[in-house]
């Protein structure tokens, strides 16, 4: 807290009346009572930053019901699913309460399936999660007339539980097989299922990371059918994690000796899984295999229900394939009668389709939108299912990052875009005659939930310096009504008197224009010269640039970010050459050589800060985590010693170690691009310059511990100090108990001592 000298206040008592004096004493102390609230605000505390202290309120769980204007909600207690009006807010009927099952004690309700009729609820208790995406858990059919309830299967927890479009049928996995049940009898589907050898019906490991999914199942529309993905992954080679007793939780069964989890994990260049798709039949009860074209190591990234048509039959589905580059999407228009597979539509774009592309397909009883950056920047296509390309459905120098949907009946789309600026996004409606209308009302980040029949939607907004408010708009952008609009969070904010986030841009010695945003201590003074923390994750389409309330190190409006603040840093954010919304030339073109144009960009942020006039050039450090820890190893290690401290945070120190999916869609294979994958920080570790931190939890599923262990080891070797801190049976998150807060106080600390 600063103080002031009295001694330093010339008051000539001589020339003043005697009220004249009282005014200025009182002028004075209320100008230094007025000085000090706001100089002595409340300090920023690591324990309420990981115990959600600062949290905004989400509205979490909107389940528009499709072709109506309401949609479903589990209440705040867990206990109920409430439907409600999109247009008003008000609650039109409960779909479940646990207070009218008393024969089956249900715990906290999890999730639910509304089963395509309305009819019938899948209520989702006792998740247990595996991977990112994966889980199993408890399932219970709900009849909504009824009020009945019973278990979906006695005989274990389930993954995936899918309605058939008829309603009739529920499909589920378990221990690698698929069954089916008509809520009476369960039929198993498939008897190879074998962990570590043969999956059905869910993604392996990889392909559920990598290309985002978890259930590797669809229907036919008339319900007579039932297709899979399968995936052989005998061949795949295998990763082990050791286990020990640890604690939040404890591992009793390692008490004395270490335990190990082992899974098939395909790296860079190495096996993949064989991929194959399959059908059932319900009606003869016959298993067969799809005549699917598939490149050798290609893919089967997607298998999709399709709306019936009269034009088609009502038996097709449609199966993705993708070649092991990544850079050829193919959709074959399959039918599960006979097994046939027709190709309708070929992607096919300069050096990668990406992943968000891909999982942005939709499909509408006669036509297929498809997402593509083929003339420069992420724009939407209209074909039909014959394949032909009908329209561009908008155009421009700007990319399109999310669809809503596409509303057949008058032929207008509905998305989001980063048409104003890469660092905003907006919600618009694009007609059929091809105009386009803004449907978000302020500037900053924009996103949406549509009603099932795109009369209404809620709008997701906020800015850098305001939390999250949601609105209910109509589909021409009338703001109708207020959901929520964190008024309790920014009261609370209020308390710190935080320092706003400014946005800046600067044009590099390459002639390339890249932007950041910058938070300054409260009490900032010009004349002085600070030290800097750098973040960044820089990972191909990623932005930590954006004007939202997501935006930070840690999220929560960048509240750890701030915290660092009070510790006296600058704390300053740069999105490089890679990043997103910025058209496919600037996103794509670290292709082949990752790592070397972001840290590149890293170490030119780094030099221009260090020319302002208030920051400390010789005291910045950098940090990041996963890509970003990456990052934080090739910039400082990038040859210009501009970096005297760095954290790295689970980080790829070789990308050979790394999955092949997600590797090779943007490096190749080791075997094909030996000079890129040779461009990483275990050879770079003899430039490396700086303090270093190095961290890594011991049971990292995702980037193995084995990449920062073989980095620990060639500083060994190259003779070069760090400190290096694991965390036991911690995964790629490093959350659990206090170990967040742990590491949180290991960063902040170590820049202090290292930058000042």
């Amino acid at each position: 807290m600063r103080t002031f000298a009295l001694n330093t206040i010339q008051i000539d008592i001589n020339n003043l009346s005697s009220g004249k004096i009282m005014k200025k004493i009182l002028s004075f102390f209320t100008a230094l009572l007025m000085s000090t609230e706001i100089i002595a605000t409340e300090p920023i505390s690591l324990h309420d930053i990981t115990g959600g202290k600062f949290s905004a309120t989400y509205v979490n769980g909107i389940n528009p019901i499709k072709g109506t204007d309401e949609y479903a909600r589990i209440s705040n207690e867990g206990d109920k699913i409430i439907k409600y009006s999109f247009k008003t807010g008000k609650e039109t009927g409960i779909l479940f309460d646990t207070n009218d099952i008393k024969a089956i004690d249900l715990h906290r309700i999890s999730d639910y399936v509304i089963s395509p009729d309305g009819a019938t609820l899948l209520i989702e208790t006792e998740r247990k999660r595996i991977y990112r995406r994966s889980f199993t858990a408890e399932y219970y059919i709900y009849n909504v007339k009824d009020k009945s309830v019973k278990k979906l299967s006695e005989n274990g927890a389930q993954q995936i539980p899918t309605f058939s479009p008829d309603s009739k049928h529920i499909a589920f996995v378990r221990n690698n097989n698929i069954f089916i049940t008509d809520g009476a009898t369960e039929t198993q589907v498939t008897t190879d299922g074998k962990k570590n050898e043969i999956i059905n019906g869910i993604p392996d490991w990889v392909n559920e990371e990598e290309f985002g999914f978890n259930n590797a199942m669809a229907w036919s529309n008339d319900g007579i059918s039932l297709s899979w993905i399968k995936y052989d992954e005998s061949k795949v080679k295998t990763v082990s994690l050791q286990l020990f007793k640890g604690d939040k939780p404890a591992q009793k069964d390692y008490v004395d000796y270490p335990g190990e989890y082992t899974y098939k994990y395909p790296k860079a260049g190495h096996d993949n899984s064989v991929v194959s798709a399959w059908c059932y039949n319900l009606t003869n009860g016959k298993t067969a295999k799809y005549e699917l074209p598939l490149d050798k190591d290609g893919y089967i990234p997607r298998i999709k229900t399709i709306p019936a048509s009269e034009k088609r039959g009502y038996s097709t589905i449609i199966i993705y394939t993708m070649n092991r580059h990544q850079d050829v999407l193919r959709l074959y228009e399959a039918n599960p009668l006979n097994g046939n597979c027709r190709i309708i539509i070929e992607e096919s774009v300069p050096k990668y389709v990406k992943e968000e592309a891909m999982e942005a397909i939709s499909f509408t009883k006669d036509h297929i939108i498809i997402p593509s950056d083929r003339d420069g920047f992420m724009h939407t296509y209209l074909y039909d299912y014959n394949g032909k390309m009908i329209k561009q459905l908008e155009k421009g120098d700007y990319d399109v990052t999310s669809i809503y949907g596409y509303d057949e009946k008058n032929g207008t789309i509905y998305l989001q875009a980063a048409a104003e600026s890469p660092m905003n996004r907006e919600v618009y409606a694009v007609y059929k005659n091809g105009t386009k209308k803004k449907l978000s009302g302020q500037s900053g980040w924009n996103s949406a939930v549509f009603s099932g029949d795109f009369k209404y939607f809620i709008n997701i907004w906020s800015n850098r310096n305001t939390p999250y408010v949601f609105s209910v708009c109509s589909n021409t952008g009338k703001a109708l009504r207020i959901m929520e609009d964190n008024k309790e969070l920014k009261d609370k904010l209020a308390k710190y008197n935080l320092a706003e986030k400014e946005m800046f841009s600067f044009v590099t010695s390459e002639g390339i224009k890249l932007n950041g945003w910058m938070l300054k201590p409260t009490n900032f003074d010009a004349t002085k010269k600070y030290p800097v923390v750098m973040f960044q994750y820089s990972g191909p389409g990623s932005q930590q640039v954006t004007d939202s309330w997501n935006i930070g190190s840690m999220g929560q409006g960048g509240m750890f970010d701030y915290y660092l603040t009070q510790k006296g840093f600058i704390v300053v954010c740069v999105d490089g050459r890679g990043t997103g919304a910025r058209g496919s030339e600037f996103e794509k073109c670290t292709y082949l050589k990752i790592g070397d144009l972001e840290s590149k960009d890293q170490v030119e942020a780094a030099i221009w800060l260090g020319k302002q006039p208030y920051v400390d050039a010789g005291n910045i450090g950098i940090w990041g985590w996963s890509y970003g820890g990456f990052n934080t190893l090739m910039s400082m290690s990038e040859g210009r010693k501009v970096f005297k401290a760095g954290v790295a945070v689970a980080p790829p120190t070789n990308w050979k170690y790394y999955d092949s999916v997600y590797t090779e869609r943007y490096m190749r294979t080791p075997e094909e691009n030996p000079t890129g994958y040779a461009t990483n920080p275990i050879d770079r570790v003899n430039n490396l310059h700086g303090a270093l931190l190095l961290c890594h939890g011991v049971a990292d599923d995702n980037v193995h511990p084995q990449n920062s262990y073989e980095y620990a080891e060639a500083m060994v070797q190259a003779d070069k100090d760090f400190k290096e801190i694991l965390y036991t049976n911690r995964n790629h998150s490093i959350y659990g108990g206090n170990t967040r807060n742990h590491l949180l106080r290991q960063i902040a600390t170590f820049f202090e001592k290292e930058l000042k």
